[in-house]
């Protein structure tokens, strides 16, 4: 089955903690600069979210913008394919909303 080894990379990138609540904080405000992901995932440590931004910007579900200003802006945005990602998971995140985890 050539689909099944899709599917599990897809799910251990997804699976990977933080990597979802940076995907929904990118869906929810569109661009964000690095501090700003990082205020709003209360807890993250600056390299785990260092790490999940590279990886998913490896994958290509995320753009990072580097702009030449002092001091510098570097902001996050989905691209196409993330944004195509984030409608697909639109539906677990109204699911949770809805249910919670109980």
């Amino acid at each position: 089955m050539a689909g099944s080894c899709d599917i599990e990379g897809t799910m251990q990138l997804l699976s990977r903690k933080w990597t979802l609540l940076i995907i929904k904080s990118l869906i929810d405000s569109g661009t964000l600069r690095y501090r700003e992901l990082a205020a709003k995932l209360n807890g993250i440590s600056p390299k785990t979210l260092s790490d999940r931004l590279r990886e998913l910007e490896q994958q290509d579900i995320i753009r990072r913008e580097s702009f030449p200003e002092i001091p510098p802006r570097v902001e996050y945005s989905l691209t196409e394919k993330g944004a195509e990602l984030g409608a697909a998971l639109k539906g677990i995140v109204d699911w949770s909303e809805k249910w919670g985890s109980g």
